[in-house]
């Protein structure tokens, strides 16, 4: 449309002359009345040319109007994008298994003795049948003796077994200690939980893989006189470099309190049986949900935008331009008809 009003403005000046000729040849014998000298038709002609020129002056507010909206835009996605790298999601997945890891359970039993260690499946606990009694020890034992990573003065002894392995089957650990009476106010063992029990048996360095997991994995206590029921879960984590830590979760258990103000008894039996929770390892990681090609098209997307709103200011002020000397020039042609 700008193209055609310019070949008209470019094709007017001559039907102009010639009009104008014609109304100078005439002039001389025919004198028109003021009413029919042009005088209507340059004012249609100039209230025209202002609405054009308010137009083009609000569609240039309105265009820069979105180019601060989009510069607004680019702004708040690139703060956005920032936070969300300082600040990711965790995410947690679950993966099924049918066969675990053997984990590895280390006992701090101190003076108790171990009686008996049976792995039964399908939650099948037969009685026992001589309870307090040396019974059968079916399960993988090791025992080792290392210096507590805390302190590096004080020996530990540990008895390390090897955990359940068929969630399936519901396979479990059943163990029975026995301890001929105590100083404490509390019977109870101490046992900690890592992750791999092959990993203990090839280790070369028993001693210190075992001062490893008591300085990474958390100890936990059953006590005396009751059976407690331990149902383990995995929990790995991811960290950011790249390495992968695991986690063991379990149900509490109770402590036998001992009232030395009695005659206290004399044996303590302890029962304690290993069981997996659910055949599910809990993978927890740190995702950043900030998506840079996203971003990088949002962008393009917006300075797209501004370019084109910027090009089309530009017309719209040398269109603007255009209109005023086109209008200037017609405003001194008819000066000059009229003089």
């Amino acid at each position: 449309q700008l193209s055609e009003d310019v070949e008209r403005v470019s094709e007017n000046p001559t039907h102009e002359r010639e009009g104008e000729m014609e109304v100078h040849e005439d002039a001389s014998s025919v004198i028109l009345p003021d009413s029919e000298l042009g005088t209507t038709a340059p004012s249609l002609r100039f209230s025209k040319t202002c609405l054009k020129n308010v137009f083009s002056v609000i569609l240039l507010f309105i265009y820069l109007l979105l180019m601060a909206v989009a510069v607004f835009l680019v702004y708040q996605t690139t703060s956005d994008f920032r936070e969300k790298l300082k600040h990711p999601v965790m995410s947690v997945s679950y993966k099924e298994v049918s066969l675990y890891d053997a984990p590895g359970i280390a006992f701090y039993p101190g003076k108790a003795r171990l009686l008996s260690c049976k792995h039964h499946y399908y939650d099948h606990i037969p009685p026992l049948i001589n309870p307090g009694q040396p019974g059968d020890i079916e399960c993988t034992t090791q025992r080792i003796n290392y210096t507590d990573p805390f302190t590096n003065q004080t020996m530990k002894y540990a008895l390390v077994v090897q955990g359940p392995r068929d969630v399936k089957k519901k396979e479990l650990v059943f163990l029975q200690f026995h301890l001929n009476g105590t100083d404490q106010d509390f019977s109870a063992i101490d046992y900690l939980l890592f992750s791999s029990f092959q990993e203990f048996i090839n280790s070369p360095e028993k001693a210190e893989f075992m001062k490893d997991c008591e300085s990474s994995y958390s100890s936990w206590k059953f006590s005396g006189g009751f059976r407690t029921w331990v149902k383990m879960s995995l929990v790995k984590t991811k960290e950011e470099d790249g390495s992968e830590t695991v986690e063991f979760k379990q149900e509490t258990s109770v402590v036998n309190y001992i009232d030395q103000g009695t005659k206290p008894r004399s044996d303590q039996l302890f029962f304690v049986v290993f069981e997996w929770k659910d055949p599910f390892i809990q993978t927890v990681q740190d995702i950043v949900t900030a998506n840079p090609w996203n971003m990088i098209a949002l962008l393009c997307g917006i300075f797209l935008a501004l370019f084109k709103a910027a090009d089309f200011a530009k017309l719209s002020v040398k269109w603007m331009i255009k209109i005023r000397k086109r209008h200037l020039k017609r405003s001194r042609q008819v000066m000059n008809h009229i003089n």
